[in-house]
């Protein structure tokens, strides 16, 4: 070998090869560092990123789910996912990723969404059921909400799981008033009518049933006639400093003997809401059902509604009071009254604003 042919060789591997290490290691680094950051550049970020629903079925491979996440567009490779889904094994040979729906974004590096697979921080959804809404007011919500039909949960709560909680009134033929208003949070690949159910019988008898039982020997009311006229004084009271008045006088009422006539069980009864501008006639007061408490006595079969905390506490502990009548005004407020001539007298006033508002000139 010439000394030209020493020189080359040794320049190959003090110089060429070096380079080329360093240059072919530097294009490894710039390629995985473009692999795993998010698929919407950076500067870009706030204003352009993308966020997709993804929905891992269970025994979902590990290759398949990064096939998925390249076609959402939440990936730029395949192989960095199989990469990096090997080092997690790795770390934690007893982990796995996690079937599930993710809300995943193409701000978030391939890591980040890795993590979120792996640790199964499934996309969580919350409902809110306000005080007052009877089953139709949920169904209908559910329904609009997309998370399953109106007659998927109506049938869902004919059904009385007293095997779970015993403590349900025996007899009823549908949970109307126990399940409690609130807002719940669930993960929404597992949406299903039983599991809302769930969520507001639990709540129910974590937050109201001890209230009960804390106070049944108070009260001659049981619990679903408790829960039963709480729904009422929760259709009736819109101020929340009306609200133990309102109780009163239904207790007193039923310790009278007296009938209710409380306009929210005829609306049940009917399917309606009346308005100011289309009260109850009298011929929808006459109607023949167990709720209209105009011509029945004592309580409903079952309550009308979903009563609130509040409701629930002034029933048990209503205000003492010599009123038995009340009609409401026009602002939110009632005109209570003692007597029953007091309270024709009262309802023909506000009947008289009500038209003198109507036919005041603009």
């Amino acid at each position: 070998m010439n000394m030209t042919e020493r020189i080359s060789k040794w320049t190959y591997y003090l110089l060429i090869l070096p380079i080329a290490l360093v240059f072919c290691g530097w294009q490894g680094w710039a390629w995985w560092n473009w692999v795993i950051s998010p698929t919407t550049p950076t500067n870009l970020a706030e204003t352009v990123g993308e966020t997709i629903q993804l929905n891992i079925p269970s025994g979902t491979s590990t290759q398949q789910i990064g096939k998925d996440l390249r076609s959402s567009g939440l990936i730029h490779s395949t192989l960095a996912w199989k990469i990096w889904a090997s080092w997690l094994t790795v770390r934690n040979p007893e982990g796995a990723f996690k079937a599930g729906t993710y809300k995943l974004s193409t701000r978030e590096s391939l890591p980040a969404i890795a993590d979120d697979i792996w640790q199964g921080q499934v996309m969580r959804l919350s409902f809110t059921v306000p005080e007052g809404w009877s089953r139709w007011d949920m169904a209908k919500y559910f329904d609009a909400q997309g998370y399953f039909s109106e007659e998927e949960f109506i049938k869902a709560i004919s059904q009385i799981p007293k095997d779970r909680y015993p403590w349900l009134p025996d007899g009823i033929e549908h949970l109307e008033g126990f399940l409690y208003p609130d807002t719940y949070e669930l993960a929404n690949d597992r949406v299903t009518p039983q599991q809302v159910i769930t969520l507001m019988l639990n709540r129910f008898q974590g937050v109201a049933l001890p209230l009960y039982q804390q106070e049944k020997d108070k009260t001659t009311l049981s619990l679903l006639e408790w829960v039963t006229l709480a729904s009422i004084v929760e259709k009736e009271a819109v101020l929340a400093e009306e609200r133990d008045r309102i109780a009163g006088v239904f207790s007193g009422r039923l310790k009278d003997g007296m009938k209710l006539e409380a306009d929210p069980t005829v609306e049940y009864a009917l399917g309606i809401r009346q308005t100011p501008d289309k009260p109850l006639t009298n011929k929808q007061i006459q109607i023949t059902s167990p709720y209209n408490t105009y011509r029945y006595p004592g309580l409903p079969p079952t309550p009308i509604a979903s009563p609130g905390l509040s409701s629930l506490k002034a029933t048990l502990s209503p205000e003492k009071t010599d009123y038995r009548y009340f009609v409401a005004r026009y602002d939110g407020t009632h005109l209570f009254t003692k007597t029953l001539e007091e309270h024709k007298a009262a309802v023909n006033a506000i009947r008289q604003q009500r038209k003198a508002l109507k036919n005041k000139p603009e």
